[in-house]
């Protein structure tokens, strides 16, 4: 089994079990994200993420928390199977000889090479899953035109392919994607490498227990949020704002705007269940690979 099959397998393994740990912590940081800011002298719909919790419970059952789920299930596979394979490619480019594992640095700019080719995949599907999990946030501002109802993923494809400029519609946020995706992921290898190292005493990390690599992968994935959360916020605002009276011109003036009305705290709006996923989240990911990985030899 080549190299390019067994990083396409563990990585499609790496990302459901993923999805299945953190989609409900996504949930609530994208309706804290994209909630609207209220007027003056009110209260947000959302006071905090276990309020959204609490609300969302309430108002949609446990299925609330799952919302939007079909888009990344059937791309998170596909997702990190890119991620994985893309960098596994990178690895063997950047090795100087077989079988020597690669420096820190090397997996840097593994990751940040893995970054460019997913963040491709990554806008669509991101796109799809905010409109789907702001819709009830938004709501409440329909007075204003804003939330369109969709009936699901697909629905939300074809209404955005029809009447926000075809193909290009589905690609609202590439440039804060990308600028999420290349520094997060090679922060995330980085610092997953690093720690194996660290944990295993030296280069060769091929003997390392499941506790050590689910410490290292749950740190490197808080470590990809860390270093790009406030690009997150920005990219969650512009792919859900409304087409025909859009809010923002751009990533620049969305950033400058929450920063106008919101301060620092609007760009680290839903930060709390950001790191709280992402932790149990990688280090599900990170573990399913490498275990996967081994098993096939």
């Amino acid at each position: 089994m080549g190299d390019v099959l067994k990083d396409l397998a563990s990585g499609t393994i790496g990302g459901a079990a993923q999805l299945i740990c953190g989609h409900p912590f996504d949930t609530i940081k994208v309706k804290l994200q994209s909630q609207p800011v209220p007027p003056p002298g009110q209260l947000p719909k959302y006071a905090s993420a276990m309020d959204a919790v609490r609300q969302t419970l309430a108002a949609e059952g446990p299925g609330g928390l799952y919302k939007g789920m079909g888009a990344p299930l059937a791309t998170v596979a596909a997702f990190n199977a890119v991620l994985f394979t893309v960098r596994g490619q990178m690895e063997a480019f950047l090795r100087s000889e077989p079988s020597v594992p690669l420096t820190v640095n090397q997996q840097v700019v593994a990751g940040a090479g893995a970054g460019v080719a997913v963040s491709i995949l990554a806008c669509p599907t991101e796109l799809i899953k905010c409109r789907l999990q702001a819709q009830s946030a938004l709501a409440d501002s329909a007075a204003a035109g804003v939330a369109v109802k969709y009936g699901g993923p697909m629905d939300v494809a074809k209404q955005v392919l029809r009447s926000e400029g075809g193909v290009k519609g589905l690609f609202k946020g590439l440039v804060p994607t990308m600028a999420r995706e290349v520094p997060g992921n090679a922060a995330m290898f980085g610092v997953y490498e690093a720690l194996k190292q660290y944990f295993a005493g030296g280069p060769d990390t091929s003997g390392l227990g499941r506790g050590s690599l689910i410490v290292a992968g749950g740190l490197a994935g808080a470590s990809f949020w860390f270093s790009v959360y406030p690009t997150d916020v920005v990219k969650s605002v512009i792919q859900v704002d409304d087409y025909k009276n859009p809010k923002y011109n751009g990533s620049i003036d969305a950033f400058k705007k929450i920063l106008a009305t919101e301060g620092v705290k609007g760009l680290y709006k839903g930060f709390g269940p950001a790191m709280a996923r992402s932790v149990p989240a990688n280090a599900a990911c990170f573990l399913a690979y490498e275990i996967t990985r081994s098993s096939l030899g």
